[in-house]
């Protein structure tokens, strides 16, 4: 069953008594991975320009490691022992991008939630307009990249699958936005609580729709390390992104079928009239190749059925390497909410 969030322990009840309330918690999530040259400027540009909202609201900064081999966990320690607000949350291996911002986005107690990449690509420095936005009554800000130091044929290739993308997709997406955002504690129970094995949380995001605002901003370059994003994994990100968001591919069979038929008759034709000698074995090879890639399809999706049917962890915290504000029994992390409900 899933939990019902009134009764999470970790949901902070609203302070009754107007000015006598309780300050809203926010919580700023960031995954990392072998990131130990960027934390520190990340921490101090984030904390700099977060400074004139602490009258207003608390802030604790949850940095979910996704097993990092270098010295990313010991910045972040460091980081704690000067700032109690600071939390490690670390997977039991590597789950991904994704996977690790699912986990500290469960691992969040604030009322609102922030995700931020620690390489400052995404600026700090723009949070605070996430915040107001938050304060005039949105529940998701979310940034619109306009412009990002990278090669042309990079920038074109992102713009692209964006787009066809969103024309394809099942649902609403987000054209040019990626997981640097905010969303109440209301959309990030609505996303948690229909989360697959596969997140894709751009997508969650634009799904649930709520009421939103977006804010344009250029992306700059990163203040310290290596992306770990190669051509390669930029491709395997672009179809997740699209298997899930969409069934297009599944209904490709059905779309493509009066031309294979067209195709097959025009095929018969040039056998019977002797014009083409290998018209027959290109009809046999055509229908083939049509099969093949309908089964194709069907695979794909039948394995990521199945993946979500067994009900696997989208990703573990390893509790005893963690260094968090909750204790472990209280971390929602805890509950049964990290893989697909079950029926």
């Amino acid at each position: 069953m899933r939990p019902d969030p009134d009764r999470d322990a970790v949901r902070r009840a609203p302070a009754e008594g107007g000015a006598a309330a309780a300050k809203r918690l926010v919580s700023i999530v960031t995954p990392v991975y072998n990131e130990h040259d960027t934390i520190p400027v990340f921490y101090e540009r984030l904390t700099r320009a977060l400074a004139p909202w602490n009258a207003e609201f608390d802030f604790e900064f949850i940095f979910s490691d996704n097993r990092s081999t270098d010295a990313t966990a010991e910045r972040v320690r460091e980081l704690r022992a000067k700032d109690s607000r600071v939390q490690l949350l670390m997977l039991s291996r590597n789950y991904g991008y994704q996977s690790s911002m699912v986990a500290g986005m469960r691992q969040a107690s604030g009322d609102a939630i922030v995700f931020i990449d620690v390489d400052c690509e995404d600026p700090p420095e723009l949070t605070p307009e996430f915040l107001q936005g938050w304060k005039d009554g949105y529940d998701i800000v979310y940034g619109i990249r306009v412009r990002r130091s990278e090669p042309f044929h990079i920038t074109l290739m992102r713009k692209l699958f964006y787009r066809v993308n969103r024309m394809i997709a099942d649902s609403d997406i987000l054209v040019d936005v990626a997981e640097f955002c905010l969303m109440t504690a209301e959309v990030r129970d609505a996303v948690a609580s229909g989360m697959s094995t596969f997140p894709f949380i751009r997508s969650e995001v634009a799904h649930y729709g709520f009421h939103r605002k977006g804010i344009r901003y250029d992306r700059q370059p990163r203040t310290g390390g290596t992306s770990h994003f190669n051509l390669y994994g930029m491709g395997r990100f672009a179809v997740a992104g699209i298997l899930s968001s969409t069934t297009v591919p599944l209904r490709l069979a059905l779309y493509g079928l009066p031309t294979l038929v067209l195709a097959n008759l025009a095929l018969l034709w040039l056998e019977g009239i002797g014009r083409w000698p290998m018209a027959f074995e290109a009809l046999v090879a055509l229908d083939l190749l049509y099969i093949a890639t309908a089964l194709a399809f069907v695979a794909v999706y039948t394995g990521r059925n199945y993946r979500n049917v067994v009900g696997r962890p989208i990703a573990v915290v390893d509790f005893k390497r963690s260094a968090l504000n909750l204790p472990p029994e209280r971390s929602p992390n805890r509950l049964p909410r990290m893989g697909p409900e079950r029926r």
